[in-house]
């Protein structure tokens, strides 16, 4: 270590004696220089910090994000079993189903650990999706920031409201596409009862492919990608119109609660909204699964049809109970 402290001595006083002898024969031209290098080389430190506080964000969300959903997993299952109650039973005998009958069935015939069925790939879904999206939106919104000519002007609230929404939109219609093979496995993991078709994530993967071909594992991406902007629109609108209100009723009160409470009344909102949309997806993610008949072969409208001419709009809201308890559980945690 001391030879290697002179060394660095050394050279280091080499360097400094370089540096002088050149900057008293080529004055402002070397400070320029130094000044140029010495910018890089903060703005490339800054960079990778920023980029290290990026994917420390991003792991830090995933892994909660991974918690958050093993936690409400059960009530996530008994959703999907609700949803795709009405594709091959008898409608009659649906209306005897409710939470606590169907989670008894589940303990009784499938046994307490079948309420994380098809956990594993929701927790491998998360992260992907998380980083996919937040990528997206950064390079969406620099784009529209460039054609929307504010790349270099603050305060246009107008310009930076439809930047975040068309932004986040399409940031949420590609990190969708892009992970929606997990959602569809995951999907019909969730929703096998007592006969085990798809014996785990890879086997589903590979079943699907060879069966159903590769478009397999995007049945109902239709669907979901139709329930991007609504969800976003409605989520963000309800919000924005709460906290005004909250604000002018209660000013006084604490801004983190207001908006606790006002984020959990607005996603109550979207989910009620667009679950329409989501229980046609899972319904038609299972399409074909386990060599059963089709049942909605007329596409996502022609489904839409089907669903509330045999079932009624009711239909239509099959496990929405659960989805707001779920709701509910994650805004309290």
């Amino acid at each position: 270590m001391n030879m290697e402290a002179r060394v660095g001595a050394v050279v280091e006083g080499g360097q400094r004696a370089l540096n002088s002898a050149a900057a008293a024969a080529h004055g402002s031209i070397l400070d320029a220089g130094a000044r140029r290098f010495l910018q890089q080389q903060h703005n490339n430190s800054h960079q990778q910090h920023s980029q290290l506080g990026t994917i420390q964000q991003l792991l830090a969300g995933g892994v909660a994000g991974a918690f958050s959903k093993t936690c409400t997993a059960p009530l996530a299952r008994l959703t999907i079993l609700f949803q795709v109650q009405g594709m091959h039973s008898d409608v009659t005998a649906l209306s005897k189903a409710s939470i606590w009958r169907e989670a008894s069935r589940v303990m009784n015939e499938e046994g307490f650990r079948a309420f994380w069925k098809g956990n594993l790939v929701t927790i491998a879904h998360r992260l992907p999706y998380s980083s996919v999206s937040f990528y997206a939106y950064e390079r969406y919104k620099s784009l529209l920031q460039s054609v929307l000519g504010v790349e270099n002007h603050r305060g246009n609230g107008t310009a930076d409201l439809a930047v975040h929404f068309i932004g986040g939109g399409m940031a949420g219609i590609t990190a969708a596409s892009a992970t929606y093979p997990l959602d569809l496995v995951r999907t019909r993991l969730a929703a096998q009862r007592n006969t085990i078709y798809y014996r785990g994530i890879l086997h589903a993967f590979h079943t699907i492919c060879r069966e159903e071909g590769f478009l397999g594992l995007y049945k109902g991406l239709g669907a979901t990608l139709l329930g991007v902007g609504p969800s976003i629109a409605i989520s963000f609108s309800v919000y924005e119109s709460l906290r005004s209100f909250w604000q002018s009723k209660r000013p006084n009160d604490s801004t983190v609660m207001a908006s606790l409470a006002c984020g959990s009344l607005s996603g109550i909102a979207s989910s009620t909204a667009t679950f329409p949309l989501d229980l046609v997806r899972r319904r038609m993610q299972l399409e074909g699964a386990g060599g059963r008949a089709r049942v909605y072969k007329t596409g996502l409208f022609g489904a839409f049809a089907h669903i509330i001419q045999t079932e009624g709009l009711r239909g239509m809201y099959r496990g929405i109970l659960p989805e707001y308890y779920k709701g509910r559980h994650q805004f309290a945690a």
